[in-house]
């Protein structure tokens, strides 16, 4: 008779799991009719109801993730892609899904922890390498983008890492054309542009830098007295002295003795052998500083240039009377460069 009851109770059991299973999966294709319309929210609550009539149905908790990825509610499709994930660790659609929501975290090591759970993903080395990249890790950020960059030619992203990557390597001749080709696709990052007028600066192209800095103010990159001042140098390291001059005086407008202006600006045009514009921003320092011997050094440097040379080598002495320093200067004189 016992056993007679345990089979009946087996018997019951097993028909109300086959009708949850049932149910379940009513409910998970009616998800599925309510995802492909595009109706996130019904299409959510379908699945959800799929899976607690059927709390193993990977299938629903899957199609789930999506739906609410799809309404970038983040947190319930990461919890239910790490229960699909405990279900099937061998699903690699969930295991790209984890990779690729860890990384938007900023939790690199873990997404980079998820992507090394399936080898054959390739579809991850892009996670991968951005995560690398993040974590300033660029030797292995290189080694992957070194790859992907040629294989992917339309994925301006890409471009721009591997260009980023070398410019925090200080390879700056290997940046620039990266670049270019990230702009080219996506012309409308102003900070990309903005770091591509900072590479030509660094490497004294400064009528391409001047180009790429208009080029990121025209995209809305911010106008700060910082950036003023390195499009102010570009211009005068250019050679357009009258663009330069003017956005560097207005910079000083705002920051009343800053010297260092003054200082760069006299020893751009002496550089360029304008000395009496040389002299000029001499004046200005020692307007500021009558005790201030770098400016009288140099003016003297500019008179003796000029061919007024014993009023020049008077200031000069001068000078290094004022500050013994500058006597390391003194055999100096006849380069062009100055001080």
């Amino acid at each position: 008779m016992k056993q007679l009851f345990t089979i009946v109770l087996l018997m019951i059991s097993n028909s109300m799991l086959a009708q949850a299973a049932d149910s379940s999966q009513y409910y998970f294709q009616k998800g599925l009719e309510e995802k492909n319309a595009k109706r996130w929210k019904l299409a959510a609550a379908d699945f959800e109801m799929a899976i607690s009539k059927n709390p193993k149905n990977t299938a629903a908790i899957i199609e789930n993730g999506y739906a609410n990825l799809a309404m970038r509610n983040t947190e319930l499709a990461r919890s239910s892609f790490t229960k699909a994930y405990e279900l099937d660790p061998s699903n690699t659609a969930v295991i790209k899904e984890l990779a690729d929501l860890y990384y938007g975290y900023h939790q690199y090591k873990k997404a980079i922890d998820f992507a090394g759970k399936c080898t054959s993903c390739t579809n991850l080395e892009r996670t991968v390498a951005l995560c690398y990249f993040q974590l300033e890790d660029y030797v292995n950020a290189e080694k992957i983008l070194i790859k992907l960059v040629p294989r992917n030619a339309a994925d301006a992203e890409l471009a721009y890492t591997l260009g980023k990557t070398y410019m925090q390597m200080e390879l700056n001749a290997k940046a620039i054309p990266l670049y270019m080709k990230a702009i080219q696709l996506d012309t409308a990052k102003s900070t990309w542009l903005f770091e591509l007028g900072m590479l030509n600066y660094a490497t004294d192209n400064f009528k391409n830098a001047v180009l790429y800095f208009n080029k990121a103010t025209e995209k809305g990159f911010p106008v700060s007295n910082d950036f003023n001042e390195n499009l102010g140098y570009a211009y005068l390291y250019s050679g357009d002295f009258i663009n330069g001059e003017r956005i560097l005086l207005d910079i000083l407008s705002k920051k009343r003795g800053d010297k260092d202006i003054l200082r760069d600006i006299s020893q751009v045009y002496y550089n360029r052998k304008m000395y009496d514009k040389s002299l000029e921003f001499c004046q200005k320092l020692m307007e500021l500083d009558l005790k201030d011997a770098q400016a009288l050094y140099q003016a003297g440097l500019c008179f003796q240039m000029k061919g007024d040379k014993e009023r020049g080598q008077q200031m000069c002495d001068r000078a290094i009377e004022m500050n013994p320093s500058l006597s390391r200067l003194k055999k100096k004189i006849e380069i062009p460069g100055g001080l």
